[in-house]
């Protein structure tokens, strides 16, 4: 069977990169957004993103870790992953894979613009470097330039997208109407439930919102790994979970809930509330 390239994109700005090395007196109005200084941000220094063990979550007699796991998905919507023995504590990814992975990243940001724009997104299609969410010219920018290439599966890999160079401040969860700085453990992934999961489970477990805030002396490089299912899936609350219980949320297919929420502007949990029934 074929796999179907799924077709939704943004509006094209201006690269952020360049915008800094102008080293401009003040930043672009579109990229100001007043209404975040209202944000209430946690100092609790005891409020900590839970971890979950997976060494115990593959472990059929552990009940208390698959509990605990359970919990968390409903209570936080994100986690920090680590596999912890008495010779590991990680995630279980080789270290020399991550910090060539990072590497790689920075090396594509550090390219001239046009050995980055050789990568660029066309029309319709969110593959490429540019930015994601852009969906009028009057809305508000995220101060970020974006690089996103489909993995897996194999057929779905664009290389017209994928770089040929280079050749080989913190993250934030919003909890009780508060933003959360997340104190990352050593080795850890961090993992965000996010709205498909909600969906699935019926609101059992929560798709939180959260953000990367500007750090103004240096920049910061995040890389993100999403996992889909199949194309014809559908996306809607699982049938067990709807056998006693009324749905919470309607049910569409992957490729129209895809291009539902890539179309739209990120403004906090809008995608859930159009979801909602």
């Amino acid at each position: 069977m074929e796999t179907k390239v799924l077709q939704f994109g943004s509006l094209p700005v201006e690269n952020v990169q360049a915008l800094a090395s102008k080293n401009l007196k003040n930043v672009p109005s579109r990229y100001i957004r007043p209404e975040v200084k209202l944000d209430v941000v946690s100092v609790d220094e005891s409020l900590q993103v839970p971890v979950i063990d997976m060494s115990k979550l593959d472990d059929d007699d552990d009940d208390d870790e698959r509990e605990k796991f359970h919990l968390v998905c409903k209570d936080w919507g994100f986690f920090q992953l680590l596999w912890m023995s008495e010779a590991l504590m990680n995630h279980g990814v080789e270290d020399e894979v991550i910090e060539k992975m990072k590497m790689d990243t920075q090396d594509f940001f550090n390219l001239p613009l046009e050995g980055k724009m050789a990568c660029a997104q066309i029309p319709n299609h969110i593959e490429g470097y540019g930015q994601a969410f852009v969906v009028s010219e009057e809305q508000k920018l995220d101060w970020e330039d974006m690089l996103f290439l489909f993995a897996l599966p194999v057929p779905l890999r664009t290389m017209r997208f994928w770089p040929t160079n280079p050749p080989s401040f913190r993250l934030q969860i919003k909890r009780n109407e508060k933003w959360v700085p997340v104190k990352l453990m050593p080795g850890a992934f961090i993992i965000n439930i996010g709205d498909m999961l909600e969906i699935l489970s019926n609101g059992e477990y929560k798709s939180i919102e959260h953000r990367a805030v500007v750090n103004p002396a240096k920049e910061q490089l995040s890389i993100a790994a999403f996992r889909n299912p199949k194309n014809g899936t559908q996306i809607g609350p699982l049938p067990d979970l709807v056998m006693t219980n009324k749905a919470l949320y309607r049910t569409l297919p992957l490729e129209e809930f895809l291009r539902l929420k890539m179309t739209r502007k990120l403004d906090g949990k809008c995608m859930i509330k159009k979801m909602m029934l």
